[in-house]
């Protein structure tokens, strides 16, 4: 009985939850920014925003959608999903047999362990491990985390 008592106490703690969570939403920011003010000249002004407007889920989607309907016929085909992965797979079939050999798929694995083999040992120390590491490219996002200076400063 207590299992019952227990659940419904903790089914009405997640409707009050969402209830809360619901009454906080913030209202959907303009997409656009407003058109700034004429001047004596009757013209607008050509300042451009403080921040440039992000795009919306909905445009970056549209976008996407656009890359993949290759006949533009306003729908997305089988072969048109399908195309990217053909095309990857069809760089990594070397011999053109139309299968996948183990040593084709891991090609790439295979020339980055001897190129990071230096002693040619067979084997990788640490140090020759450390050089397979992705090399990240640095983030677009401004700020986020911040940058350390050469002078101890954030």
């Amino acid at each position: 009985m207590w299992r019952y008592l227990a659940g419904g106490g903790a089914g009405l703690a997640a409707i009050g939850a969402g209830v809360v969570l619901w009454s906080m939403r913030e209202a959907p920011s303009a997409a656009l920014p407003p058109q700034p003010a004429a001047t004596a000249g009757g013209e607008a002004e050509a300042a451009l925003p403080d921040e440039v407007p992000e795009a919306t889920a909905q445009t970056r989607e549209a976008r996407r959608f656009g890359r993949y309907d290759k006949d533009r016929d306003g729908t997305v085909t089988r072969e048109e999903y399908l195309a990217a992965r053909r095309k990857a797979f069809a760089k990594l079939d070397t011999n053109g047999d139309g299968r996948l050999s183990f040593d084709e798929w891991a090609v790439k694995a295979e020339a980055k362990f001897a190129a990071a083999d230096s002693d040619h040992s067979g084997g990788m120390s640490p140090d020759e491990f450390a050089t397979t590491a992705v090399k990240r490219k640095p983030s677009s996002r401004h700020g986020c985390p911040p940058e350390r200076r050469e002078d101890g400063g954030a």
